[in-house]
């Protein structure tokens, strides 16, 4: 596996070793014994699952403390742009955002650890993201900010339709009047 450090510390691409020939291939999604400690520690609790269309954009959502998450991510099928924007109070990369294709043809994962808001764009016909978690979903502790915030200014790509997003999505509040994460 190869590790590919980001702007942002913590925030790391992983990209794993694929076994392939003319039936297919294999590779190891996660292996605590071979990942970095940082994700190896995780105490994974949850695994889930989307299917989504071109244009779909789900974001940027995260979990306040207690209930934080760290999620590692990957498009099983098809391809997406997948951003993470660090909301940790005090850290020295506050407000900034790293963006990167996860797609079925390069398997990269993305480790999104907590302090994070994450989302992420679709970018082929259609896609199936997965994203092990290590803390459970609660309501009453999940926070948002809104996808094009000028003030983070993520530079989504663009593709040949709007975006679609959930009405909760395209009503998230701006960076600094969401919910604090801490």
């Amino acid at each position: 596996m190869t590790i590919i450090e980001t702007p942002i510390p913590d925030l790391i691409v992983l990209e794993p070793r694929v076994f392939a020939d003319d039936r297919g291939y294999f590779l190891e999604s996660f292996n605590s014994s071979k990942w970095p400690q940082a994700i190896s520690d995780c105490d994974w609790v949850q695994d889930n699952e989307s299917k989504s269309t071109k244009g779909v954009l789900r974001g940027l959502h995260y979990q306040c403390e207690p209930m934080g998450q760290a999620k590692l991510v990957r498009a099983v099928i098809g391809e997406v742009f997948d951003v993470a924007v660090d909301i940790r109070p005090g850290s020295s990369t506050y407000g900034q955002w790293y963006g990167t294709i996860l797609s079925e043809a390069n398997k990269r994962q993305m480790y999104v650890p907590r302090g994070f808001a994450h989302g992420f764009l679709v970018m082929s016909e259609t896609a199936i993201f997965a994203y092990k978690c290590d803390n459970y979903y609660s309501k009453e502790d999940e926070g948002g900010i809104l996808y094009n915030d000028p003030n983070i200014n993520i530079e989504w790509p663009e593709i040949d339709l709007e975006f679609l997003l959930s009405e909760k999505d395209s009503e998230q509040p701006i960076f600094g009047e969401h919910k604090q994460y801490a």
